[in-house]
């Protein structure tokens, strides 16, 4: 058996990295680019700091910002067709998860015309052809968009969201300067940082996880549970942690997979707008739970990294407990909620079958039953 492993062609990091955009449109001949990002990252000046560049270089452009938090059908469809008005040749994506996952969907839709019904993308897409090339600039310190091969779309009619995976879609460039990043408020700071945490975590124990995923994973672990509650401070060196650390674990989960916690935030999200951060986060501590019975020594590991003292004398069970401990007083530290009062009684049903269908939950260690999901998701009421 053979691993995989798939990482951008180029990424730049650290203050100032955004200075290097114009020379990679220039020189991999780009005319004209199809800036995507959100209204808000407009409404302050965030995404400024890229066009103002793009202007000052008299590059070509047109913006798209119709980008809900978490982006539709409707959002990829509407930026396929100005990307085809405008003839572009390039996509510059700046903001989190949300931006770019839009964007490779259009990217993909453009050099894959056969997939222009964006629910064709779903799970593991035949496409043939790479997306048109996206720089990826983040905003936001969590999804580690910008240097994986997944992407996720809200169905609003079904009310569901999908997972798509597509070696096709990374982003040939992905930028990552925490100066992108120090605008955003405490809230979504943290919970983008405990969904950096939540993929580094799974990812650690996935079915999927090997040497060098793991290698990744136990070092995303030990930079976010440093560096996040200095950045929910707004202290520099903790943003400049937290920029680093997701995109470690980007690195890491894009190529072994995630797992029970992820479908099940998909649901939560695509259910109630639960933003996906905080549900990852809120799932985290009972994911791991359930799971501790299947990951052998690796909470140990876990443990360590996050600071817990003593861990070498703990037993197998004091050790796991440590570790789940750890990631909730981080949560709690960081202000995350540890229920979700939004959850009907009556959508029960639905929300498992929807978790147990996603893409993220045939990685999870443990084989998810309907019983034992419906039990998590009771768990945060």
């Amino acid at each position: 058996m053979s691993n995989r492993f798939m990482l951008n062609e180029t990424s730049y990091h650290g203050h100032g990295a955004i200075e290097n955009i114009v020379p990679e449109i220039n020189s991999r001949g780009f005319k004209k680019i199809l800036v995507c990002t959100d209204p808000d990252l407009l409404k302050f000046g965030v995404a400024s700091k890229v066009t103002e560049l793009l202007d000052k270089a008299g590059i070509t452009y047109q913006v798209y910002s119709s980008i809900k938090a978490n982006p539709t059908i409707e959002n990829v469809t509407d930026g396929v067709k100005v990307c085809k008005e405008l003839g572009a040749d390039g996509i510059v994506a700046i903001g989190g998860g949300s931006v770019m996952d839009t964007a490779k969907a259009i990217g993909i839709i453009i050099t894959n015309p056969s997939f222009a019904d964006v629910r064709s993308l779903e799970g593991v897409a035949p496409t043939t052809k790479p997306c048109l090339p996206i720089i990826a600039v983040a905003t936001t310190a969590g999804t580690a968009a910008e240097v994986t091969i997944n992407y996720v779309i809200t169905d609003v009619e079904k009310k569901r969201k999908f997972v798509c995976v597509d070696p096709h879609d990374m982003p040939v460039v992905a930028i990552v300067d925490p100066d992108m990043m120090a605008s955003m408020p405490k809230g979504l700071t943290a919970s983008t940082g405990m969904d950096a945490l939540t993929h580094a975590i799974e990812g650690y124990i996935t079915r999927g996880a090997w040497e060098m995923s793991d290698m990744f994973h136990i070092k995303a672990i030990e930079i976010i549970s440093k560096s996040l509650r200095g950045a929910v401070a707004n202290d520099p060196d903790g943003r400049e942690g937290m920029a680093l650390g997701q995109y470690i674990a980007g690195m890491g989960f894009s190529n072994v997979g995630l797992g029970i916690d992820h479908s099940m935030a998909h649901t939560l999200s695509a259910y109630y707008d639960v933003p996906h951060g905080v549900a990852c986060a809120m799932l985290l501590p009972i994911a791991m739970e359930y799971n501790k019975e299947y990951s052998g020594e690796k909470y140990k590991d876990i443990a360590r990294v996050m600071g817990v003292a003593n861990v070498d004398s703990m037993s197998q069970e004091e050790y796991r407990n440590a570790a789940i401990a750890a990631v909730k007083q981080l949560s709690v530290d960081v202000g995350i909620p540890t229920k979700c009062e939004k959850i009907k009684e009556e959508d029960l049903d639905s929300l498992t079958k929807d978790a147990l269908a996603d893409a993220c939950c045939p990685g999870n260690p443990r084989e998810a039953t309907y019983d034992d999901v419906i039990a998590m998701f009771k768990q945060l009421m």
